[in-house]
C-alpha cells in the first residue's frame, strides 16, 4: 500500500508543481521507499512520485516509478494485485520477463499487453497513473470499488493527482477555496463522499470504476468513462444451495487471495457476521496460520459487542487485542484523526476504527482483513425495506409485500410503521419528496445556516438525492445496492478506512470486494439477499454455516464498531463547546445559533442527532487542515 502524485504541465519553468512536498505530506502512507521523477513529455513535463509501504517483494525491485524495458510506459501505482502470479504466468507464456516478485511489475506488463483491457482481469484494489509515451497519453484508472483513493485538478495548465485531498492541494499551488456545496451538504444533511467533488472547489475524486485520459500531446483530458459498474439483471438460475455453495467457494477464494503477504497480517474483528466471517475464513483456509484480531470495546455499553468478539476468537483460536477507549481520548486524537482524514466525516464510530489500526501498527502487524462491503454487497443494514416492497409490488403481489413487510418487522429494531414508509417513499418524487421531508422536521434552511449568502454563492439548498441509473423492475433492491456500492454510502466508508489504516502505515483489505463475487451477488433473485422472513444477507448466511458460529450467523442485531456518542458528548461538554466558540468564523454559520442548539441537545431540549458532531468536526477541520491548505 503506498501514496502516488504526479502531474503533467505546460509551461514547466512557470507551473512546475512542488513533487517533493506533496510526496512528503503523504509520508505515512509509505514509509519504506520515496521515488520521484520529471521528464519532459511531448507539450509539457511529466512527473511522477510514489511513497511505498512494502507489502509485497520487500527488496528494491517494487520501487516506483516503474518503467516497461522498452522505455514506453511508466506506471506510478497505489494498491495490491491479488491474482498477480497467475497473471504473472500468462504473460510469462507470451514470452514476457520478470525480474521481481512485485505486482507492480506484472500490472505494467499488463497493461503492456492488453492495455485498458487489463483492468478486467485485475483481482485488487489499485489506483494508478501510467504514461504511454509512443501514444502520448497519461490514463488515471480507479478500482472498481474505489477502495484506494485518486484525486485530481485539471486546468489550462495541465494535470496534477494523488492519493490525498492535502497532497493534491500542494501540487496544484494555488491555495484551496472552501466548496460551499459540499460544506451545505455535509453539514446540513449529512451527506459526503457521494459525488466527484471534495471539499476543495476545483479538486475531484476519480470514481469507483472510472479512467479518465490525458493528452499529453495537446493538453485536452477526456471525461471521466467508466470501466466496471454493476449489473443488475437477474441471470442466474442457481438453487439456493447452489448459490450458497457457490458463493462460499467464491468468499474462501478471495479470503486466501487476500492472505497473500510478506509481512505479518491479521484482522479488525467487530463481532458481527461480516468481520466474523473474514477471521473464520482466514481460519478455514490457512489451518496452522496465526491470527491476530483487533477489535473496538465499548465497555459497560449497551452497544458492546465484547461478547462476540470473544465467541469468534475462542473459535479460530486468535490472539485477541483490544482496545478500550474513554472520552477524554477522543479529545486529545481528534485533531489527528480530521487530518488523517483529509476532509470531515460523519460519526464517532470513525475514532473506533482509527483505534483498532493503532493497536494493529503498536502490535507489528502490517496488513488487516476486514469485513467492509458486505451490507452493500448482501443487503445488510436494515435490508433496505422499501426497495425490496418496491421489487414485489412490481410483480402485482401486494399481499407477498404486506407479508414481507410483517415477517420484517418483527426483528429488532425495525417496526411495521416504518417500513410502510419506506414503501410509500418508494412513490414519492419531485417537490413532494422535498415537502414530505420537510414534513418529518428535516431543515433545508436551520437557523444556524446562512441560507441567503449560501443562495447568492449557487449553492443548492435541497435534500440530496441519488437515485439509481439502472432502474429494472423487480430488481429495485439490486438497483440500490449497486448505488450503494459505487456512488451512496460505501465511498464515505472506504474512505474512512483506508485513510485511517495509512495514518498508521497499515494496509486494510477486503476480501468481500471483488467484481467476480460482486457480479455473481447482483446475477441471484432479491429473495436470496432477504428472505420473506425479513433476514438480512440470507444467503451469506447460510454460506457460511460450518464456517461461522451458528451463535454469530444467528444474531438479529446489528452494531459494529458502534461508539457511545451520546455519553461521549456529555462528557466533552466543556471542551466541545470551546471547539464551537473558537472556531474560525465562517460567514455562512450562525454561531450563536449553533451553540444556542448544542446546548438544547446537552439538556436534552432536541433529540441527540450526529449533528453536534458535525459542528465540532466541520469547525475543527476548518481549522487544522483547511485555513493551511489555503496558504499551500
Amino acid at each position: 500500500m503506498c501514496g502516488i502524485a504526479g502531474y503533467w504541465v505546460v509551461s514547466p519553468e512557470q507551473n512546475r508543481p512542488d513533487l517533493d512536498a506533496a510526496l512528503q505530506r503523504m509520508s505515512r502512507r509509505g514509509p519504506d521507499d520515496q521515488g520521484s521523477e520529471k521528464m519532459a513529455a511531448f507539450a509539457g513535463e511529466l512527473g511522477l512520485g510514489h511513497r511505498r509501504l512494502s507489502i509485497i517483494d520487500l527488496s528494491s525491485a517494487g520501487h516506483q516509478p516503474m518503467h516497461s524495458a522498452d522505455g514506453r510506459f511508466s506506471i506510478v501505482y497505489n494498491g495490491e494485485i491479488y491474482n498477480f502470479e497467475a497473471l504473472r504466468d500468462e504473460l510469462s507464456g507470451f514470452g514476457m520477463q520478470f525480474h521481481s516478485q512485485s505486482d507492480t511489475e506484472v500490472l505494467l506488463a499488463a497493461w503492456e499487453r492488453w492495455g485498458i483491457n487489463c483492468l478486467r482481469k485485475l483481482v485488487g484494489m489499485f489506483a494508478f497513473a501510467i504514461a504511454d509515451r509512443a501514444e502520448g497519453t497519461l490514463t488515471c484508472v480507479r478500482d472498481a470499488f474505489g477502495i484506494k483513493p485518486f484525486f485530481y485538478s485539471y486546468t489550462d495548465k495541465g494535470l496534477c493527482f494523488a492519493s490525498e485531498l492535502p497532497a493534491t492541494v500542494t501540487l496544484r499551488g494555488v491555495g484551496a477555496q472552501l466548496n460551499l456545496q459540499r460544506a451545505y451538504d455535509y453539514l446540513v444533511h449529512g451527506d459526503y463522499d457521494s459525488t466527484p467533488d471534495t471539499f476543495v472547489k476545483g479538486i475531484a475524486q476519480l470514481e469507483a470504476g472510472k479512467y479518465l485520459v490525458l493528452d499529453m500531446r495537446t493538453g485536452q483530458a477526456s471525461a471521466p468513462a467508466t470501466w466496471w459498474t454493476p449489473d443488475i439483471r437477474e441471470t442466474n438460475t442457481l438453487s439456493f444451495k447452489d448459490a450458497a455453495d457457490k458463493l462460499r467457494e467464491l468468499f474462501l477464494q478471495s479470503v486466501r487471495q487476500h492472505l497473500r503477504s510478506d509481512v505479518p497480517l491479521g484482522a479488525a474483528l467487530s463481532g458481527g457476521i461480516d468481520s466474523s466471517a473474514v477471521v473464520c475464513a482466514m481460519r478455514h483456509v490457512a489451518p496452522d496460520a496465526p491470527i491476530h484480531t483487533f477489535s473496538f470495546i465499548a465497555k459497560d455499553s449497551p452497544v458492546s459487542e465484547e461478547e462476540w468478539v470473544d465467541v469468534v476468537n475462542a473459535h479460530v483460536k486468535a490472539d485477541s487485542h483490544k482496545v478500550l477507549v474513554e472520552a477524554d481520548e477522543l479529545a486529545a486524537d481528534l485533531d489527528d484523526m480530521i487530518l488523517a482524514q483529509g476532509e470531515p466525516f460523519g460519526s464517532t464510530s470513525i475514532y473506533a476504527q482509527y483505534r483498532v489500526f493503532k493497536l494493529a501498527k503498536e502490535k507489528g502487524i502490517t496488513v488487516t482483513l476486514d469485513g467492509q462491503g458486505a451490507d452493500e454487497l448482501i443487503a445488510g443494514y436494515q435490508g433496505y425495506p422499501g426497495k425490496r416492497v418496491h421489487s414485489i409490488l412490481d410483480g402485482f403481489r401486494p399481499d407477498r409485500a404486506l407479508a414481507f413487510l410483517r415477517n420484517w418487522s418483527q426483528w429488532p429494531n425495525r417496526s411495521f410503521s416504518f417500513g410502510v414508509k419506506a414503501s410509500v417513499a418508494e412513490y414519492i418524487d419531485g417537490s413532494l419528496y422535498h415537502t414530505i421531508r420537510s414534513l418529518t422536521g428535516e431543515r433545508l434552511q436551520p437557523d444556524w445556516i446562512n441560507a441567503g449568502m449560501l443562495d447568492e454563492q449557487g449553492v443548492n439548498l435541497r435534500f440530496p438525492r441519488q437515485v439509481p441509473e439502472q432502474n429494472i423492475r423487480k430488481r429495485r433492491l439490486m438497483a440500490e445496492l449497486a448505488l450503494s456500492c459505487t456512488r451512496r454510502g460505501l465511498p464515505a466508508l472506504l474512505r474512512h478506512g483506508d485513510r485511517n489504516s495509512m495514518r498508521f502505515s497499515v494496509e486494510s483489505r477486503v476480501p468481500f470486494l471483488t467484481t467476480e463475487m460482486a457480479e455473481f451477488l447482483f446475477s441471484l433473485p432479491e429473495h436470496y439477499l432477504i428472505s420473506e422472513q425479513g433476514e438480512t444477507k440470507h444467503i451469506f448466511r447460510a454460506a457460511m454455516r460450518g464456517i461461522v458460529p451458528d451463535a454469530i450467523l444467528d444474531r438479529r442485531d446489528k452494531i459494529g464498531f458502534a461508539t457511545p456518542e451520546k455519553d461521549w458528548l456529555m462528557r466533552l461538554a466543556d471542551k466541545a463547546r470551546r471547539w464551537l466558540k473558537e472556531g474560525d468564523d465562517l460567514p455562512f454559520l450562525n454561531r450563536e445559533c449553533i451553540l444556542e442548539e448544542f446546548e438544547q441537545i446537552l439538556t436534552g431540549q432536541v433529540a441527540f442527532s450526529w449533528q453536534a458532531w458535525r459542528w465540532i468536526n466541520f469547525y475543527r477541520w476548518h481549522t487544522t487542515v483547511f485555513m493551511p491548505l489555503t496558504r499551500a
